[in-house]
């Protein structure tokens, strides 16, 4: 085992349970009598530069387990994606420090920083283990069954759809809902496990992963529309057309782009607002509403599974034994074995950094639109125990006397 402190990080956006794997790894780091000290950088790779570390060698157990109960990112987060130059910085701060273990919290840009910095260690003969603990609402990191985070956020969208289609049944009309996923549908298609009977909604599921036409899209919101005089519609902010173009270039006469150039898919709502008005101008149906789930699924609180808490706990846990019983570098990854339990895997961080995993082809229904019985098999487990039920009245009418 190498001997000097343990630096934690979080990077990319906040989830319910990513502190859960944070408590992991600290808790587990200071059963280590090779462990001198264990810090937190402030606000992920950036504090890493900045030099803006935490001691969390005196942070009490009771207060972490309160920490870890809490969603968001309790260190702060990130969005900076390192180059080779940035990640020369992070480097030279580990080693001033005396760094000896770096475990960094993250999706697909963390693994690749975690990596990169890898390779500067092995490059200047430094003794540092890397390891990458994953966690990503979206759910595409690649080599794993799901990630951390994934879980809860698809069980809020799962009884927000729950409830939209409720009050939809109450008052009847159109109703879009945009949902984070960039390339990767698989929280968009959460929704479909908040349906109960066969005329719930959603009723149309659109993921970037099938290509996306206006009119077609127009087409079924008809249809289902005139079948059920109400439609229930699920969206990834990430639709695009049959050229990989995003639809809300098609539609906006100007996007937004953040500081890495990438187009603002739903963070302005635009993406809801701009399907809604397709709707309203072209079907002629008035009642139309449409939402943008935006931050709300990232890290909402009392809407947490409890498979996820534990596997969160255990990523953290298990990224400290692979560190200092291992001999390697790497990330750890989830595999489901059983009908439902799951092992941890360390992959090589080439195998995992900067690679985006998609949903497979058997999770989605013939017609695009939907998803198929084996999603949610894969999905329920999940979601943790609690889930809420939905039930109607059974509309034993009374016969009409009037006759109007």
């Amino acid at each position: 085992m190498l001997q000097g402190k343990v630096l934690v990080a979080q990077g990319g956006g906040p989830t319910a349970v990513i502190n859960q794997s944070l408590v992991g790894a600290v808790l587990e780091s200071r059963k280590f009598r090779n462990v001198d000290l264990v810090y937190g950088a402030h606000h992920g790779v950036r504090g890493i530069v900045d030099e803006e570390f935490f001691d969390l060698t005196q942070e009490t157990s009771h207060n972490l387990e309160m920490v870890a109960q809490t969603p968001s990112s309790a260190l702060g987060s990130t969005r900076d994606k390192p180059d080779l130059k940035y990640c020369q910085e992070i480097f030279k701060v580990l080693k001033a420090h005396g760094i000896a273990y770096f475990f960094y919290t993250g999706g697909n840009d963390s693994s690749d920083t975690v990596r990169i910095v890898s390779e500067q260690a092995r490059l200047a003969d430094y003794p540092l283990r890397c390891i990458h603990i994953p966690k990503t609402i979206d759910n595409d990191l690649v080599h794993n069954d799901h990630t951390p985070g994934f879980p809860s956020a698809a069980r809020f969208v799962a009884q927000a759809f729950m409830g939209v289609n409720l009050d939809n049944t109450a008052l009847k009309g159109v109703y879009v809902a945009v949902v984070m996923g960039r390339h990767a549908g698989f929280l968009t298609a959460a929704s479909a496990l908040g349906k109960k009977f066969p005329d719930d909604g959603p009723h149309l599921i659109y993921i970037p992963e099938r290509t996306f036409s206006v009119d077609r899209f127009l087409t079924d919101v008809r249809e289902t529309y005139d079948r059920y005089g109400r439609c229930v519609v699920a969206v990834s902010e990430g639709i695009h057309d049959e050229n990989g173009a995003p639809i809300i270039t098609k539609l906006a006469k100007e996007v937004e782009h953040d500081q890495h150039g990438n187009i603002q898919l739903s963070g302005t709502g635009a993406l809801a607002d701009l399907l809604c008005h397709e709707i309203k101008e072209k079907l002629g149906i008035k009642r139309v509403r449409g939402d943008t789930f935006g931050y709300l699924q990232r890290s909402f609180i009392g809407c947490v599974s409890d498979v996820d808490q534990r596997e969160a706990r255990e990523v953290g846990e298990k990224a400290v034994q692979y560190g200092m019983w291992g001999d390697r570098d790497g990330s750890v990854t989830i595999q489901r074995t059983g009908f439902y339990s799951v092992d941890y895997a360390l992959m090589p961080l080439e195998a995992v950094a900067g690679k985006t995993r998609v949903m497979e082809d058997h999770f989605i229904a013939p017609s695009g639109t939907d998803v198929t019985d084996a999603f949610r098999m894969y999905l329920r487990p999940l979601l943790g125990s609690g889930m809420p039920d939905a039930f109607r009245l059974r509309h034993n009418s009374v016969p009409k006397i009037l006759d109007k």
